[in-house]
C-alpha cells in the first residue's frame, strides 16, 4: 500500500510538472502573438515595398499603427492587409508591361546552358545581356545589393530593361534580338 502511495504520488508530481513545463500562461500568449503579427507585419510590408520599389511605384505609406494599439483583432487586420498587398505587389512584379518581348529577347541573347544567369565573359551580364552602364543606370540599387544581373531574378532583369524602355529607349539596347523578335 505504501509503494502504491508513493508511485501515486510520483505519477502526479510527474504529470503536473510536465502540465507547468508544457503550458504556458494566457498573457505569455497574447504577448507572443502581439510579437509574431507585429514581425509578419513587418516582413509583409518590407516584401510589398522592395517589389514597388523594382516596378518603380511609390511605397504605400504607413501609419505603424499595429505597434501601438491594444486592439489584438485590429492588429491581425493590420497584417492580413499588408498580407493582401504583399501578394498583390509579388503578382504585379512577375508579370511586367513588355514580358512577351522581354521574353523573346532572351531567348536570343542568353547562354542555352546559363539561362538567366548567362555570364560568359563578354561583358554583359543575365539573360538580357545587361553591361555594367546599364545597370547602373537602371538597376542601380540591384547593383549594389546584388551584384552583376546574372544575380538577378528573372523579374528583376525585365523590370530593368523595362526602365530603360520607359526612359525612351525602347528596345534599341539590344538592336539585332529586337529585329528578329519584330520589336524595331
Amino acid at each position: 500500500m505504501k509503494h502504491l502511495s508513493v508511485r501515486l504520488l510520483v505519477a502526479t508530481a510527474a504529470v503536473a510538472l510536465f502540465h507547468t513545463a508544457f503550458t504556458t500562461p494566457p498573457s505569455a500568449d497574447a504577448a507572443l502573438t502581439r510579437a509574431e503579427a507585429i514581425a509578419q507585419t513587418n516582413d509583409f510590408r518590407l516584401t510589398t515595398w522592395r517589389f514597388q520599389e523594382l516596378m518603380g511605384k511609390r511605397r504605400t505609406p504607413t501609419d505603424y499603427m499595429e505597434r501601438r494599439t491594444t486592439d489584438d483583432a485590429f492588429r491581425v487586420w493590420v497584417r492580413n492587409l499588408w498580407l493582401r498587398r504583399a501578394t498583390a505587389a509579388r503578382r504585379q512584379a512577375q508579370n511586367p508591361p513588355h514580358r512577351n518581348e522581354w521574353m523573346c529577347i532572351h531567348r536570343y541573347e542568353r547562354h542555352p546552358a546559363q539561362g538567366w544567369r548567362t555570364r560568359t565573359g563578354n561583358g554583359y551580364y543575365g539573360g538580357l545581356q545587361m553591361d555594367l552602364h546599364f545597370q547602373r543606370d537602371y538597376g542601380p540599387e540591384l547593383l549594389r545589393r546584388k551584384g552583376t544581373a546574372n544575380h538577378w531574378t528573372p523579374a528583376e532583369q525585365m523590370w530593368v530593361a523595362e526602365r530603360a524602355h520607359r526612359s525612351g529607349r525602347g528596345f534599341y539596347p539590344w538592336p539585332n534580338t529586337a529585329r528578329y523578335c519584330g520589336l524595331i
